[in-house]
Formats: structure tokens, sequence, C-alpha cells
């Protein structure tokens, strides 16, 4: 059930969510009594007790919050999936095939790129519901996010099998990365990956390679972005487009680069309003309505995202939330620092996040909020695992 459920996540938010249900509903009835007290500690370990205080933080700010009934339930909606994640760290804990996840995600991202690519080469093969070319599923921003995440996760393990001359493996994951690559440059990506794809990679670098061998990369991306630049449409339009979007929100145009910067400026104003608890659950909507009244064109926006995850945390919460996001990521980054490719991939999986919420709200949106709460909790229960089986599992390698 763990399996199928991380495999639909790529492609079926209902069938995702379907899947999830019933895997945490077997949990519990493959549990026996005695095991419960593995479950409770999971639940206070503080890699699951802060993000589950972001989900009391939304509860208890409703007793403040002067916002709809609706708009209060779509903020507890967006933050239940954190109760979640000690749930799935106590599956990992008990389970022995973690890597069997794994691999379907991967395998899950690798059809629906493949499936990208036909779309883009026969642009009439499409879906009813896509909206973009070469995005078969849901949207661009989500297929970016599992894309980007799959190509340089799996790159640390190209190399362990290369020092092991599993040289047929590796010459695949190496064809798939660079597929994986190709797509987002050439076919459709969100521009938030230009943003966190180089700072993963760097990361990559500075937990794997040596002084010469980080150099190398450096000077591999170089010509690599050179070359793409050079022989990508699709790249240069897309960041030609910040620089006119940005100019037509001088002229009160609302597009996306104009309308984030609106969304910001907007948002410190709430926030300096109420700064230590905020304006309460659900409040962000009916702040940016009532400002909108009388007005036209970009500064009649109103949104109940405003595209940064520090901002979604202060206009609601205030420092307080501020403090509560920041102590879960913290958190979160130094569970992961040791070696091993489960430290690996929860570092990855939280910088990423980190990174992509500064452009938008990634903590709280669907795909890329399970993305996160599947990611740390597959990785942190398999860390617990190792722990609790011997000093000398402290780590998991990546051939295990």
């Amino acid at each position: 059930m763990a399996t199928a459920t991380v495999a639909a996540l790529p492609w079926s938010t209902t069938g995702f969510e379907i899947l999830l249900l019933i895997w945490l509903l077997s949990i519990f009835g493959l549990s026996s009594t005695s095991s419960f007290s593995t479950l409770f500690q999971c639940v206070v370990h503080p890699f699951c007790l802060f993000p589950i205080l972001i989900f009391v933080l939304a509860i208890v700010g409703m007793l403040w919050s002067e916002a709809a009934w609706p708009s209060m339930l779509y903020t507890i909606k967006s933050t239940v999936k954190f109760l979640a994640l000690p749930l799935i760290a106590y599956h990992f804990v008990q389970s022995r095939r973690p890597t069997w996840v794994l691999i379907a995600f991967l395998a899950s991202c690798s059809l629906l790129m493949t499936l990208s690519w036909i779309m883009f080469f026969d642009p009439a093969i499409r879906f009813s519901a896509a909206k973009n070319d070469g995005v078969p599923v849901k949207n661009y921003i989500d297929q970016s996010q599992e894309f980007a995440l799959c190509m340089i996760a799996v790159a640390p393990l190209a190399m362990d099998l290369f020092k092991r001359r599993r040289l047929a493996i590796v010459v695949g994951l190496v064809a798939l990365m660079g597929a994986f690559f190709a797509n987002m440059m050439f076919v459709v990506s969100a521009r938030t990956a230009l943003v966190y794809m180089p700072a993963m990679l760097g990361l990559f670098a500075f937990r794997f390679l040596n002084r010469r061998q980080s150099m190398a990369l450096l000077f591999a991306v170089l010509a690599t972005a050179a070359a793409v630049w050079a022989t990508s449409p699709f790249l240069r339009t897309r960041i030609s487009d910040i620089s006119r979007e940005y100019q037509l929100s001088l002229h009160n145009i609302p597009k996306s680069t104009g309308q984030r910067l609106y969304y910001w400026q907007k948002s410190l104003t709430f926030f300096s309003e109420a700064p230590i608890v905020g304006h309460g659950t659900g409040s962000t909507e009916a702040l940016f309505a009532e400002d909108a009244i009388g007005k036209t064109g970009l500064a009649a926006e109103v949104t109940r995202n405003p595209h940064n995850q520090t901002l979604n945390m202060a206009i609601q919460w205030g420092v307080l939330g501020i403090a509560v996001l920041y102590a879960t990521w913290i958190c979160h980054l130094l569970f992961f620092r040791g070696g091993g490719f489960m430290n690996w991939l929860g570092l990855l999986v939280v910088t990423q996040n980190i990174l992509s919420s500064l452009l938008n709200s990634h903590l709280f949106d669907f795909q890329e909020g399970w993305i996160y709460v599947v990611g740390v909790g597959i990785a942190g229960g398999a860390l617990i695992k190792a722990c609790r089986d011997g000093p000398g599992q402290a780590t998991v390698s990546f051939s295990s």
C-alpha cells in the first residue's frame, strides 16, 4: 500500500488520497498493542513534533480569526497532512523495504516524463485536463518539483554504482537524469526550478565531491547552461517573460511576476498590522479582499496564497508562525545531516522545499506538501530504524 500510494502521487490527487487513507488505516490495523509505544516515540520526536505544531497553530489560530469558515477550513485542510508524518515514519521504522517505495516513485515520475516527451513531439496526444503542452497531468510546477528531485536524488547513487563497476545501471541512471533535465529545459518547467536546482546541485557537490570534482561540475554546469540557452527557445522565453511581466505590472496589469511582487508588498503590510500572533487562521483572503475594494487591475487582485511560505505564516500567525515554520525546517536540516542515502534524501527534500517556498507556499500546497511529508517520513523512519537496530547501523549506505 505504501508503494502504491507513493507511485500514485505524481498522477492523481484523488487516487493518492484514497490509497493514503487505506495505507494509514492499515498501519493501525496491523499494529500490535506493544508497538504503539514506537508510534508514540515517533509522534514526540522533534522531526515529527514541529510539523504537527503547524497544524495545532492553525487550530488555535481560529480563536482570533475573523475569516469566514470556508477560509479557515481551507487552511486547516492545508496543514492536516502533517498529522500523517509520524504514521509514515512509524511505518518505515517497522518496514524493511523503504527502497521499494523510492523505486516506485522514481519509476512513476519516469513514466510521467516519458509521456511528457511523447506529448511534446506529438501535440495531438493530449489529455483533456492538460493545460500546458508537455504536462500530462496536474501542472508544470508540480511536475518540475518531481523531476528535479528525482534527477538530483539519484546522482550519488550513480556515483556509488560506478565505483562498484555496475556500469549498465550507471548508464541507465545517467540517461534518465539527462532525460529529466532535458525535459525541464526544452519542454516545460517552473521558473522556480531555476532557483532550487543550482542550490541542490551545490548541495550534492558539498556532500559528495572533492574540490577538484566540484570545479569540474561547475564548469560542466556552466557549459551546459550556455548550450541550453543557445538551443532552447522555451527557456529564453520563460526568462525574458520576467522583465515583460514586471513592466506590465508597472501599468497595473496583473501578470505572474507583478502579482508576486504585489502579494509580497501587501503581505508585509498585513503582517505589520498584527506582528505577534497575526490575523488568525484563514485570514489572508479576507484581508486582500478588503484592501481591493474600489481598486482595479493589479491592485484589485485577491488571493489566499501570497506565494511565499514565510509570508503565508506571518499573515495568519505572526512571529509565532514564522518561529514554528523555521524551527521545523532547521530541525529537519539538522536531523538529516549524517551520511547515507536516507540522510541525503531527507536533506534534499527539505532543501528543495525551503528554496521553492521563497516563491510559493509549498508546505501548504497539495503536491509539494505531500512530497515533503512523505519524503521526510520515509527518510526519518528509516533512520530511526537504523539507529534502533544498533550503533553500527546509524547510517544507511547507498548499497543498502
